[in-house]
């Protein structure tokens, strides 16, 4: 072989190579990202051409596929838009939230468990379809929350979470405001890009599932966690009596906090359920003093703080209770300085004290089915920590029934029935009122039900914010209507 017919040769290698690396790269390395890209029509195409499968509630879908009149085959949809969004989230060309989102696999006829569905498909010639996902939502529960939502003054903002303590199993979601998923699944793609920039710059920021996504200080809901790590110390119970009167004196500092009515919660020493009774900040700011940094962490995090325990949703902020020193652990023994929260996160401090101090991993999703309505995968309780010792939980149950029945609580009492609960104010700003938060669980002998409330943000004069007035009653009827079944 001469030089310049060499030449020429390595030279085409060169060029083959180079083809077979760029190829090897784009289809490997790439795949995922080009898969993704907006801008891929094939993708797009294969997407809304396969019938997606749907997710329930009970036995309606509250997302589900039907045929399309336009060129796509299916067109997503969802019949409770408003009251489900941000559980389902969306299915649009260029994104999916929600569970629209971790359950994509399933719903889209991917995961590896339909394979076998996948091959029958293809050798019968059929269409391919996706399995569908079970919700553990309660549709009363549901209704009740999103309506006491919807029903707060003004454009409120707010979340509910209710859960089942003695599994985990997420009973209702609500937040407010929310958005409607259908004009996101749209098939007239430049409506959805313009919704999408719109939902995405709206100041009330409708996308955020408040409900698992913003954190809060949590105010008094957080005094059930420094009445736990008290009792848990071995030194407290629920008639030790404990400071009251009018102020307390921050350490290491010159201010001094007072009660929110600027009382002194009916004296200068007053029985621990007393304090819970009235939301005594004396009282509980001298706790958190008294037990320190790393007693109140370490309640803290047994609850949930500083971590996440929903696994099936995406969007889930941690709840915080950071490194404080002296003045700021006495202030986070009343939900404030540093510690923040979602309406999760206190739920499940709810439902751990209702399931003897027990928090159960909270879960939406219940079981997976394929096309053919096949059990894939149902989901087991399990225990996320024992937060409390069980003679702790009922101490704090008997101090929340009694903050239902005569204290600051009153407005979520049942008839006949034991209810357990605990109002929380939170300051922000001087320009706006505080945020409301109410946590409860019923019945408090036997609790099928445990709910958390916040509210972001109301139209509701500052003054009517404390003593439950905002959460209570949303918290009342979902209780309600989930013993009533």
């Amino acid at each position: 072989m001469n030089k310049p017919i060499r030449t020429i040769s390595i030279f085409c290698l060169l060029l083959f190579l180079a083809l077979l690396v760029n190829a090897s790269y784009v289809m490997y390395f790439r795949a995922d990202e080009l898969a993704a890209d907006a801008k891929n029509r094939r993708v797009i195409n294969a997407a809304f051409s396969r019938e997606r499968g749907a997710i329930l509630v009970g036995k309606d879908p509250v997302a589900r596929s039907v045929p399309s009149d336009d060129k796509y085959d299916f067109q997503r949809t969802y019949p409770q838009r408003f009251m489900y969004a941000p559980i389902t989230g969306y299915f649009a060309y260029y994104a999916q939230t929600g569970i629209e989102r971790s359950q994509s696999d399933v719903l889209s006829g991917d995961d590896e468990r339909l394979f076998v569905t996948r091959l029958v498909d293809m050798l019968s010639n059929a269409e391919p379809k996706g399995g569908n996902v079970q919700l553990t939502i309660n549709p009363a529960a549901q209704a009740a929350a999103f309506e006491g939502l919807q029903a707060l003054s003004g454009e409120a903002k707010g979340a509910v979470v209710a859960l089942e303590p003695s599994t985990g199993k997420v009973l209702a979601m609500a937040s407010t405001p929310t958005f409607d998923p259908n004009l996101l699944a749209s098939h007239d793609l430049q409506a959805v890009e313009a919704e999408g920039k719109r939902l995405e710059a709206d100041p009330a920021t409708p996308l955020i599932n408040r409900a698992i996504g913003t954190t809060l200080p949590p105010g008094s809901t957080f005094k059930l966690v420094t009445a736990a790590a008290a009792i848990e110390s071995g030194n407290y119970d629920k008639d030790s009596i404990v400071p009251g009167g009018f102020q307390f004196q921050l350490p290491q500092s010159d201010s001094k906090v007072g009660n929110y009515d600027q009382g002194n919660c009916g004296g200068t020493k007053i029985t621990l359920t007393q304090a819970l009774q009235v939301s005594c900040n004396v009282s509980f700011l001298s706790l958190a003093n008294e037990l320190g940094a790393e007693a109140m962490t370490e309640q803290a995090e047994a609850f949930g703080f500083n971590s996440t325990a929903l696994e099936d949703l995406p969007g889930q902020a941690p709840s915080l209770y950071p490194e404080m020193d002296a003045p700021q652990t006495a202030l986070s023994g009343i939900g404030q300085s540093s510690v923040t929260a979602t309406p999760l996160q206190m739920a499940m401090v709810a439902a751990g004290i209702a399931n003897d101090g027990q928090v159960k991993r909270p879960y939406l999703v219940d079981e997976v089915r394929a096309p053919n309505a096949s059990l894939l995968d149902k989901t087991e309780a399990s225990t996320y920590s024992q937060a409390v010792s069980s003679n702790t939980a009922d101490e704090l149950t008997e101090m929340m029934v009694a903050t239902v029945d005569s204290g600051t609580a009153v407005v979520a009492a049942i008839p006949g029935v034991r209810v357990a609960g605990k109002t929380g104010t939170a300051q922000s700003t001087g320009s706006r009122p505080p945020y409301a938060w109410f946590v409860s669980f019923a019945p408090a002998d036997d609790p099928q039900v445990a709910v958390a409330v916040m509210v972001e943000a109301s139209e509701t004069a500052r003054e009517e914010i404390a003593g439950g007035s905002l959460g209570g009653p949303i918290a009342k009827a979902i209780m309600e209507a989930v013993m009533a079944q």
